[in-house]
Formats: C-alpha cells, sequence, structure tokens
C-alpha cells in the first residue's frame, strides 16, 4: 500500500474491498432506519445490528473500540455522536443518528444518518436537509488537484450560511484497513492550516456534525456521549468516499456513483 504524506493510497482491489465492507453498512443502516418509530428502543436497534453482522459475516467496527460498548452509535437529539443504545423508547418528534461501521475481510466501513421518529418540526427537518447537504457538497470538492480544505470550506460555507454550527471537537478521518486513517478531514477550514492537495487512492470518512445553537460540546458521565452545550438539537451524516481519476465514489450507498461540482 503507497503512502502520501503519511496517508494509505489504496489500490484498485483495495477499493473494491472497502466498497463491499461499506456496502454492508448501507444496508445494515437501511434495515436499521426502517426501525425506527416512536415506541422502539435504541437497544432494540443494537440488538438488530448485531444480528446483522452475524447474518453478513462482518465484525461490528464500533464494538470495543478504545473500550466503546456497543455496534451502534445512537445520538437523540441533542447527543451529537458516539450516544449509548439504551431501553428509553424513541417518541414522536425526536431526531435519532446512527452511527455504524464494520470489518468486512480486514477492511473497514462507516456511515451515519439522521432520521426523524414520527412526526418531527419543520425546524428539526431543515437542520437535518442541512446537514446532509453539506455532506454531500463536500464530497463534491475530493476531487484530485483539490484541497482537503475545499471540502472542509464547502460544508462550513454552507451549513453557517443556514445560521447553523459545525461542531469542531470531532472530524472525519480516512479509513481503510484501521478505523481511523490520516488525514483527519474537519468540517471548517482551520486557521492557518497547510495544503493538502488530494490524490486519487485516498478514501475519507465525511461527516458533517452540525448543531442549531452552539458548536460547543459536553460528554456526559458514561465518558462517550457529545452533547451539544446548550442541548440543542444535533444532526449527523456520514459516506466513506473512494477520490479517484475520475471524481468521487460514494461507497456507502447501494448504488455507488460519482458527484459532479455541484453535489448532485
Amino acid at each position: 500500500m503507497k503512502k502520501y504524506r503519511g496517508i494509505f493510497l489504496k489500490n484498485p482491489q483495495e477499493i473494491v474491498a472497502l466498497q463491499q465492507a461499506n456496502r454492508i453498512v448501507a444496508e445494515i443502516l437501511d434495515a436499521i432506519c426502517s426501525l425506527v418509530q416512536p415506541g422502539v428502543t435504541t437497544m432494540a436497534l443494537e440488538e438488530r445490528a448485531v444480528a446483522l453482522c452475524a447474518h453478513y459475516g462482518v465484525r461490528p467496527a464500533f464494538k470495543g473500540y478504545q473500550g466503546f460498548p456497543y455496534a451502534l452509535c445512537c445520538s437523540v437529539n441533542e447527543e451529537i455522536v458516539h450516544g449509548f443504545p439504551s431501553d428509553r423508547p424513541l417518541r414522536d418528534g425526536d431526531i435519532l443518528s446512527i452511527d455504524f461501521g464494520v470489518v468486512c475481510d480486514g477492511f473497514y466501513g462507516d456511515a451515519a444518518r439522521t432520521v426523524g421518529v414520527g412526526k418531527i418540526t419543520e425546524d428539526a427537518a431543515r437542520l437535518l436537509e442541512v446537514t446532509e447537504r453539506s455532506l454531500y457538497l463536500g464530497i463534491a470538492q475530493a476531487l484530485p488537484g483539490n484541497d482537503l480544505y475545499d471540502i472542509s470550506r464547502a460544508v462550513q460555507e454552507y451549513v453557517e450560511g443556514h445560521g447553523y454550527h459545525v461542531i469542531r471537537r470531532f472530524v472525519g478521518h480516512g479509513i481503510g484497513r484501521m478505523l481511523h486513517e490520516k488525514p483527519e478531514v474537519p468540517n471548517f477550514v482551520p486557521r492557518n492550516a497547510a495544503r493538502l492537495p488530494l490524490r486519487p487512492g485516498m478514501v475519507l470518512a465525511i461527516e458533517p456534525m452540525v448543531a442549531v445553537g452552539t458548536e460547543h460540546v459536553d460528554i456526559l458521565s458514561d465518558g462517550w456521549t457529545a452533547v451539544t452545550k446548550d442541548r440543542s438539537l444535533a444532526a449527523h451524516y456520514e459516506h466513506s468516499v473512494a477520490i479517484t481519476e475520475d471524481g468521487p465514489i460514494i461507497l456507502s450507498q447501494l448504488e455507488q456513483s460519482r458527484l459532479g461540482g455541484d453535489g448532485v
């Protein structure tokens, strides 16, 4: 595996393997999201995810990772990321962020979605729409010759242009034979950041986390669950994306596609 500035560049065969891992992630996320409704517990979603991993013959990527105890990250309302599944029933109007990954034949897949529970408010729906759209605008910048922070800028400008806040404490990352590889992929442009031209073979997990009221974060007593400091709503979307000579390929959806420069 070639390296570029400490970043593992994947060959076509490795990208195919990552595509397989991420396809399984997408299929399991589809199944889990279809179960979300008022009255369902996130622990029930966790149990289903574990059963589906066994069905596909893959290992949950998060369970045991640095001590995280579950296969799913289930983050409700003001919870941003790393929420624990629980026996608390979901309620009509909640929003639920589900982050999930697998290991398949030594390669990692990783993706996240936020879904509404029952009938959600217009404000919550707008937050989800803006966050998801920012992801695709970021992905559209994942082109050879662009800079890494072109991805960050696209996300930040769109999110902040709609009056929301990018969470800065957590960032995207490279992905491959390890869950978290170089480079970090922030959803904002860091001050005095050195340029990092993108190259074919880079595979990035791009994951905007967006809040209504603040970028600031608290960590709950479980040591994992991150919540907005003002307890305003937050959303999280993520895709694993391969950079190729012909543009970005979204690996973590059932129909792998290339994006144009406008994010569609």
